[in-house]
């Protein structure tokens, strides 16, 4: 069996939603705070995001820059979240949590905010990188069966370089989870990783205005990279 392509575009608002929807988008990752590399968006803008379109939502669920949390009340709102955007229908979470020093997964606070919306799914971002063993992180994300995404930009390198690497990590991965690929994702990444099996893209800059952050998402350049997802 073939198995089927996705192109997830992140959106900070209800228009990045809708011009992400207009242009093929197949799924959003919802956020706020792109500059950082996305926090918990605020749960109005979801709700609204969710009724404006029919695309299936992951909502970023992280509360300050770093991966590893500070305190008993950043537990709770990340619990607070989850539950909330659980009760807009979304598709899943993405979300990530290392244990002090960053060198390993936060396993219990992983479970914790994951049993607060018990029937979504869940992406494990790119928290993973800052690991020191990526096959380990792999093979131990498979414990917790709400999580079926990796997304990563592969680590340290060129994207050349990472070919092999993607290939090796998304062989591992299966059939329990799969990679999704961001982090700079653009047209060549794409045409550089599908021959290595790579099958789902995560895309922000590469759609936007002026490739910036602080543009806006157009449905033409979504359009462009859907269309060359699927060939």
């Amino acid at each position: 069996m073939i198995q089927s392509c996705l192109l997830e575009v992140i959106a900070c608002s209800v228009e990045d939603a809708m011009a992400a929807e207009a242009g093929g988008a197949d799924r959003l990752e919802i956020i706020s705070h792109y500059e950082v590399g996305g926090l918990t968006p605020p749960p109005e803008m979801v709700e609204e995001i969710a009724a404006r379109v029919k695309l299936p939502l992951r909502v970023m669920v992280r509360e300050s820059e770093p991966f590893e949390v500070r305190d008993e009340r950043e537990i709770e709102r990340l619990c607070d979240a989850a539950r909330s955007f659980a009760e807009f229908g979304v598709d899943g979470l993405v979300l990530g949590f290392l244990q002090s020093g960053g060198k390993a997964i936060n396993h219990d606070l992983l479970a914790r905010v994951l049993a607060a919306a018990p029937n979504l799914k869940a992406t494990f971002h790119r928290a993973v990188e800052e690991l020191p063993d990526h096959q380990t992180a792999i093979v131990e994300l498979k414990r917790h069966a709400q999580i079926d995404r990796i997304l990563t930009s592969g680590g340290s390198g060129d994207w050349a370089d990472k070919v092999e690497r993607f290939a090796v990590w998304q062989r591992l991965a299966q059939p329990e989870l799969e990679i999704l690929v961001g982090g700079g994702t653009d047209a060549e990444v794409i045409r550089l990783l599908k021959p290595a099996g790579i099958r789902e893209f995560h895309v922000g800059k590469a759609v936007r205005e002026e490739q910036s952050i602080d543009g806006i998402v157009l449905a033409d350049k979504v359009r462009a990279l859907k269309t060359l997802v699927e060939q």
